[in-house]
């Protein structure tokens, strides 16, 4: 992959790979996991399952303009999801709608995430096993991934959980979405630099001052380097965070390995 690009062909991705398109001119990007036969599992808000309708939150700001066909012709399941839960199965062409298709980068170094001006494209963190991260991703299919929101719990933090089953221990703090933390880092960095108007005369001392603040907060939010972050069992998610899911149990191996399958 490129350094400034993560742009990848079809034929390139493999299934386990965590991909992401972008949306509304670049304005932001919607992750999912690859499961292989020209599907994807994805997590977006509830309200835009249900023909538009529900109440609107700050979860509208991300997803809002990707909805999903009411009838497909690849993929005749293409929209599958459980009951009051945001995670959605859904073909290659309709989670990428009119965009282009890219592919999130595990363990890279912080030099080269730290290049990565645009968050939500790369962590330092590594991936598990692709077999491991199709299972999190089915079994989420089938029990939710909780509510949607769009600083703590949006499509990448679900996606980084599946590739690293790595959550974020304090929910009430910002969640492991590289494009969150751009959002807020920017502003924050802007905050902090501005004394240094009255010290450094030169704008550009200024303005690279606040790139670098804007980095460090970047990197230090990522899943890779924070210390507050904890694995947790797919299984497990429920229990120990409680996550209001189906009270029904996962459908067995059989039964997500078909959805593949078709």
């Amino acid at each position: 992959m490129g350094l400034l690009s993560n742009r990848v062909e079809r034929s390139e991705i493999k299934p386990g790979d965590h991909i992401y398109t972008y949306r509304a001119v670049f304005t932001y990007s919607h992750h999912g996991i690859f499961v292989g036969g020209s599907k994807v599992v994805h997590f977006r808000p509830e309200r835009n399952l249900n023909s538009g309708t529900g109440t609107s939150s700050n979860s509208d700001l991300y997803d809002s303009r990707f909805s999903l066909p009411s009838s497909c012709s690849t993929f005749p399941d293409c929209g599958f999801t459980q009951p009051n839960s945001g995670v959605v199965l859904s073909c290659l062409d309709c989670f990428l709608g009119k965009g282009s298709l890219y592919c999130f980068e595990y363990g890279v170094t912080p030099s080269v995430f730290l290049s990565r001006v645009r968050g939500g494209t790369c962590t330092t963190a590594t991936s598990d096993p692709p077999e491991i991260v199709i299972h999190r991703a089915m079994y989420l299919l089938q029990n939710g991934f909780g509510n949607y929101d769009v600083f703590r719990n949006n499509c990448e933090d679900f996606t980084l959980y599946c590739k690293t089953g790595l959550l974020i221990a304090d929910k009430q703090g910002v969640g492991g979405s590289g494009q969150a933390s751009s959002v807020i880092g920017a502003p924050l960095a802007a905050i902090l630099s501005s004394p240094l108007n009255l010290l450094m005369p030169n704008p550009v001392g200024v303005a690279t001052v606040t790139a670098g603040m804007y980095c460090m907060s970047r990197y230090a939010t990522d899943m890779g380097v924070r210390t507050d972050v904890i694995k947790v069992a797919v299984e497990d998610l429920a229990v120990n965070l409680g996550w209001p899911g189906p009270d029904k149990e996962v459908a067995d191996n059989e039964a997500s390995n078909q959805l593949i399958a078709i």
